[in-house]
């Protein structure tokens, strides 16, 4: 999966604005707010960019990047598609549904986690890898990104507070902007106050328990599996939440009321996470190359 360089010259394209652009982008603010110092002097490096947006500038590029005539063949790197039946069955089985001819978000993770840690590489094809793994970590959060049904919801069109929507899109953007009370011009200033808001519950609020078992099982040196456990975690959400009683009841219904007071608080706690888990993996990936190249090392 190695980017020609017209491909690595599309990191310049501007970020979409649109899990949607505002959730992406949350996510990375989040992540800014915990990684260490060391990692933050690290990322700023690479990416070239040395204020605090520069996880947030970049986070959205890969659905750009996706979007552009160099990028099309990364299109199936954004979503695994469970091949379950919710809400009777929800579940992943990466052999099962991870396409071997074009990989998937599990595998996209995997190969660019991979990539940022080898130094063999240019620093403009690690900046790449970088871009994709912030990107990557945000989608396998979002529970839409991890099912198969109507092409992971984008077929079932539902109401939304009056308006014609799709139940991907519902997910992907529209309950989080309604939870920050919706989004005015460019998203990052919104993006950045609910990051922060959602950082300080983190660190000591109601996510302060429970983000001590966030990383369990977390391991660098196999990221498939670490991705895999994010994946179908979210994917568990489809059959509670998202699918609670299944395709048809769904179809065409307003969602703006009791539907979105359940699902608001699953998509504040994927975000949380996803910008936790993003944060950890990005310092893992930096403590390693750091001790990589400390003296003496073989």
């Amino acid at each position: 999966m190695k980017l020609s360089s017209l491909a690595m010259g599309a990191a310049a394209l501007p970020g979409a604005v649109a899990w949607g652009g505002f959730g992406h982008i949350s996510v990375a603010y989040v992540a800014s707010n915990l990684v260490s110092a060391d990692t933050t002097f690290f990322l700023q490096g690479l990416l070239r960019n040395n204020t605090q947006d520069y996880l947030a500038g970049v986070a959205t590029w890969a659905d750009s990047f996706r979007y552009s005539k160099y990028g099309r063949w990364t299109a199936g790197f954004h979503f695994i598609d469970a091949k379950d039946s919710p809400p009777s069955y929800c579940g992943i089985d990466y052999e099962r549904d991870c396409k071997t001819d074009s990989g998937c978000v599990i595998s996209a993770l995997h190969n660019y986690t991979t990539r940022l840690l080898d130094t063999g590489l240019s620093a403009g094809e690690r900046a790449v890898a970088a871009k994709f793994v912030v990107h990557f970590v945000g989608d396998m959060h979002q529970p839409l990104h991890t099912e198969d049904v109507a092409r992971g919801g984008n077929g079932i069109p539902v109401l939304f507070d009056g308006v014609r929507l799709n139940l991907h899109h519902v997910w992907d953007t529209t309950i989080p902007e309604k939870i920050v009370g919706g989004i005015r011009r460019r998203p990052y200033e919104a993006a950045r106050r609910w990051a922060d808001e959602l950082t300080a519950e983190i660190k000591g609020g109601k996510f302060a328990d429970d983000k001590l078992q966030w990383m369990h099982g977390a391991n660098l040196s196999d990221p498939r599996s670490s991705a895999l456990a994010w994946a179908r975690e979210g994917n568990a959400h489809v059959c509670t939440t998202v699918l609670p009683e299944g395709k048809d009841a769904i179809i065409g219904q307003e969602l703006g009321s009791a539907y979105y007071e359940a699902a608001a608080p699953v998509v504040e706690e994927q975000i949380a996470k996803a910008g936790y888990r993003l944060a950890a993996w990005l310092d893992l990936i930096e403590s390693t190359l750091k001790s990589r190249s400390l003296p003496g090392d073989l």
